[in-house]
């Protein structure tokens, strides 16, 4: 008897297999000839060679369909092994601006003008700096093109940093490790990741290094190849940070840096490495530069009243 082994890389079994592997007893009724046993994340297959072909083929289609959506049933089951070719079972929904699909089959896309033009410009370029308020949504734009990314194999890892500037001197003072003391201020950028991968797969990435999330002084003396970069908060960097920071990029990189020039944390006196970096590098061939504003944010209705009401007494100073 032949035999067919199918390893499911990068992907959730219980998630694959469905509920009391609903997923594996349908396979089952559609192949009744062949063996199918599911264990681990190893599916294994015994019968005619010429079934296991068929088999082998039509598992690739689920796994592709996986690794897209982040989801199977028994709809999208039933399309693949009815289908005549591997295009035929993609569904007629138009996800237009969809950057990508997310936990439970999300649909995450851009929502507005201007984070369209946040994708356009991470596409055309390898450095970007995303500007604008709270709730533009920024980083969850950059980190959805990250995962994008990274799920297309354009680069081997994702890296996230931020400044942990609230925390300064006083990070010896919290409870925890090095990691616990850290974790708060990345809190945002596992917020994005938890709406964009499966939480088991996620483990494994961060556990893997797949996803690193560490704050901007981990970055000082690393080459960043293969990877794409979101350094978060960025209003909140020195000059010499700024500096540091652009200069990581390796080979095959894309660099994405937001911030909100308007909420800076840094001592009184301090000059901002962003609000410095959009002057020196305006010029620079290669890198783009998106302005949000706020008919870009995507939170609660009161956010953008919020926003405003703060910019009229700015504007009056």
């Amino acid at each position: 008897m032949n035999e067919l082994i199918l390893e499911l890389e990068e992907i959730t079994p219980k998630e694959f297999f469905g509920a009391q592997n609903a997923n594996i007893k349908l396979l089952k009724t559609y192949f009744p000839k062949l063996k199918i046993v599911a264990r681990g994340n190893t599916i294994k297959a015994y019968g005619d060679e010429d079934l296991l072909e068929e088999f082998d083929r039509r598992m690739n289609m689920l796994m592709v369909h996986f690794g897209k959506y982040n989801k199977i049933d028994e709809n999208v089951i039933e399309r693949v092994l009815t289908s005549q070719s591997s295009d035929d079972y993609n569904t007629s929904e138009k996800s237009g601006e969809a950057i990508i699909h997310g936990v439970n089959g999300k649909i995450i896309k851009a929502q507005t003008v201007n984070q369209r033009k946040l994708v356009e410009s991470m596409r055309k370029n390898d450095m970007v700096f995303a500007i604008g308020p709270a709730g533009t949504g920024k980083t969850y734009t950059g980190v959805a093109l990250a995962v994008k990314a990274l799920k297309a194999k354009e680069v081997k890892r994702i890296i996230l940093t931020r400044p942990a500037v609230e925390a300064g001197e006083n990070l010896g003072f919290l409870p925890g490790d090095l990691k616990e003391k850290l974790d708060p201020y990345m809190q945002p950028l596992y917020d994005a990741l938890r709406d964009m991968i499966p939480a088991e797969r996620l483990a494994s990435f961060i556990e893997n290094g797949t996803i690193q999330i560490a704050p901007l002084a981990f970055m000082r003396g690393r080459t960043l190849d293969n990877a794409f970069v979101i350094l978060d908060e960025g209003q909140n960097t020195t000059h010499a940070q700024m500096k540091m920071f652009l200069t990581r990029m390796g080979k095959n990189a894309k660099f994405l840096l937001t911030g909100d020039p308007g909420q800076v944390d840094l001592p009184r006196r301090s000059i901002s490495g962003l609000k410095e970096a959009l002057l020196v590098l305006k010029n620079v061939e290669g890198i783009g530069m998106v302005y949000l504003d706020d008919k870009d944010v995507i939170r609660h209705k009161l956010v953008k009243k919020v926003i405003a009401a703060y910019k009229s007494i700015e504007n009056r100073e």
